[in-house]
């Protein structure tokens, strides 16, 4: 009885392996490049895997991450082992240490005073060192004076990146003689708010800034011509919703607004006006059509134009719009 048993189980067996090397054969024929990728998922591990039949295409996923985990940003600061990224946005990319002004040692004791004024004197020198070519120390005002701008006007990081990339470029090719330092930054941070569509008029940047409105406009004209920028004309409708959450206006009059602004448009006659000046006189029609009547002053005030503004670009946009009021 038992001889037949193990033949059974050796036949079971062999048959078994023998599914299996089929099996595998059919996977290993498989090219990965002929995969249809409907079928290949990816798992939590990172893993590309072909559906029906089990192969995994890709096991080899890197991970940019670090190996430790935090669960707070002071676990976070604490392990970290790297300082801060490199940044276009500091005279010296952030490259650079600076000597503490804590006055303490490593074990957190206080230094003596013959220490604490050779460290006065070291930090002294460092500061000196760090600025020691004039158009180092031009980056570092020009950068600063961005960054203060920047953080008045709300802009993000990455248009303060472009700002400071812009205004490398003005001084590696030496575009900066005779003209200001501040209007030169301002104009950059508003050729680099055009750059990467962030609503800011010059009427906005120049209260900010420490110039007046027609030496930024003529440094930005020649920055532009200069350094070649591809800056496309400014789209009123990116307007519209900073102008309408000053007037708290609902999202029917935002709507109706952007509509004027598109058939006005296809009518030309936003060429040569100034955008803030129609996408205010959208948002002021806008409100008329919706029954929800501000006055001409608030929409001025809001949108930093004059009310004579308003009134031409309104009616030249109602008379596209087919309307009489």
């Amino acid at each position: 009885m038992e001889r037949p048993t193990r033949q059974r189980q050796a036949a079971t067996t062999t048959e078994s392996q023998s599914t299996t090397s089929g099996s595998e054969q059919d996977v290993e024929a498989i090219d990965p490049s002929t995969v249809d990728p409907g079928e290949v998922i990816k798992t939590d591990d990172g893993e590309l895997i072909h559906e029906p039949t089990g192969l995994v295409l890709d096991d080899e996923q890197i991970d940019h991450g670090p190996e430790w985990r935090s669960f707070s940003q002071t676990e976070r600061d604490e392990k970290s082992r790297v300082g801060s990224p490199v940044t276009e946005m500091m005279h010296d990319r952030g490259l650079t240490t600076t000597i503490g002004w804590q006055n303490k040692d490593a074990y957190g004791r206080s230094i003596s005073s013959e220490k604490r004024n050779q460290m006065h004197r070291l930090r002294k020198w460092q500061q000196r060192i760090r600025t020691q070519d004039a158009k180092e120390r031009n980056l570092q005002h020009a950068l600063g004076e961005i960054d203060r701008m920047a953080s008045a006007l709300g802009v993000p990081d990455a248009t303060r990146e472009m700002a400071s990339v812009i205004y490398r470029r003005a001084l590696s090719e030496d575009l900066l003689l005779g003209r200001s330092i501040e209007a030169v930054a301002t104009a950059v941070l508003y050729a680099a708010c055009r750059q990467e569509n962030i609503p800011r008029s010059l009427n906005e940047i120049t209260p900010v800034s420490r110039v007046d409105r027609k030496e930024i406009g003529r440094c930005y004209r020649y920055l532009s011509k200069e350094l070649g920028l591809e800056i496309e004309p400014a789209d009123p409708k990116q307007y519209v919703p900073r102008f309408a959450s000053k007037l708290d206006a609902s999202t029917e009059i935002q709507e109706k607004a952007k509509e004027i602004i598109d058939v006005s448009t296809e009518a030309g006659l936003l060429s040569g006006k100034s955008p803030t000046g129609f996408a205010a006189a959208a948002i002021y029609a806008a409100s008329l059509l919706c029954n929800d009547r501000v006055t001409q002053q608030t929409v001025a005030d809001a949108a930093n134009v004059t009310e004579v503004t308003i009134r031409n670009r309104y009616q030249e946009q109602m008379e596209a719009m087919g309307l009489e009021m």
